[in-house]
């Protein structure tokens, strides 16, 4: 696997302080996709998402923000209902073994990852398994959110 910025050296080598104003989640037409995540310790989470998985800080938060490769990563604990969400509560999973969402990260090379990501200290549930599509593997972060590593070996077609 070739090394992108965010796998070059210790991840958190660069403060946050020095992000440049483009790699914050901030466009200046149109709008970008962010993933914010619940968790019961935003700095042990922090820590895994740049340590582990290379994504870069970019401000430690509480919340957090992180980029991590094309998108950026928001890392907050929970708590009640706001002025704006009246009726919601945040919270991090209670249970790790009921999916209802996960991060897909799709990769060009797949062992690469996976061995480089297990170097770092990811935990994999398998190593990476064909299916029909795509190689995938899954792992999880500090409050078991799931995470889908995969690489497509052939496209479908639309439709």
């Amino acid at each position: 696997m070739t090394d992108t910025p965010h796998d070059q050296g210790s991840p958190d080598d660069e403060a946050a302080a020095s992000a440049s104003d483009a790699e914050w989640p901030a466009p200046k037409e149109g709008f970008v996709v962010t993933h914010l995540l619940i968790v019961r310790d935003v700095e042990r989470s922090r820590r895994f998402y740049s340590e582990v998985l290379g994504a870069r800080t970019l401000m430690e938060g509480p919340p957090a923000i992180l980029r991590f490769a094309n998108t950026w990563l928001v890392l907050n604990t929970g708590g009640g209902p706001t002025d704006d969400k009246p009726d919601v509560v945040a919270a991090a999973p209670s249970d790790p073994n009921t999916l209802t969402s996960a991060l897909n990260i799709r990769t060009a090379d797949i062992q690469a990852v996976y061995q480089l990501w297990s170097s770092r200290g990811a935990r994999f549930l398998t190593p990476p398994m064909n299916h029909s599509a795509e190689i995938r593997c899954y792992l999880r972060d500090p409050d078991g959110h799931l995470i889908e590593v995969g690489q497509t070996t052939t496209r479908r077609a639309a439709g």
